[in-house]
């Protein structure tokens, strides 16, 4: 917990400078907060530096395209001069993920998770994908994810600006 309430303050304190008055001074407190009550819900007092991680990118403004790079990167694991997601990384992601909506009541069970990891690997061989294959089934926005593109479509609605008047 110490760890990511460190990096978490470093993260908002450079947000900060970038966008000054933008950043509410209890925002590193308030994501603690959050990343608790997705991943420590037994207070142990620990949440794993991954799952927090996998938390931020989702959470975070970015394209949908940059986030989904980033769980691979985050997930894979080194193979030769590539990298691969392994079923049970992709089950562990999907896993952190499935926390987020559960954090407000809207999370699916378990068995989602095994039907998405199933689905993704439809059709390959081998124990782990690349990830352009991974890339490809997100793509196709698997149900268990479906709040991901729908979050990040509503947040970009947010910013669009119409020239046109109501009556």
């Amino acid at each position: 917990m110490q760890q990511i309430s460190r990096m978490l303050t470093k993260l908002f304190q450079r947000a900060r400078l970038e966008k000054p008055g933008q950043v509410d001074p209890r925002a590193s407190e308030f994501t603690l907060s959050l990343l608790v009550a997705m991943y420590d819900r037994s207070g142990r007092g620990y949440v794993k530096i991954r799952s927090a991680a996998a938390a931020l990118i989702a959470l975070s403004g970015d394209i949908l395209l940059a986030k989904y790079r980033a769980f691979f990167q985050l997930y894979a694991v080194p193979h030769g001069k590539a990298a691969l997601i392994t079923r049970s990384a992709l089950r562990s992601l999907l896993t952190d993920l499935n926390e987020i909506p559960a954090v407000v009541g809207e999370s699916c069970p378990l068995s989602c998770v095994e039907i998405a990891t199933h689905d993704c690997f439809h059709g390959v061989l081998k124990s782990a994908i690349v990830e352009e294959k991974f890339l490809s089934w997100l793509r196709s926005e698997p149900a268990v994810l479906l709040w991901l593109p729908t979050c990040y479509r509503l947040s970009a609605a947010e910013m669009v600006s119409h020239q046109a008047r109501c009556r």
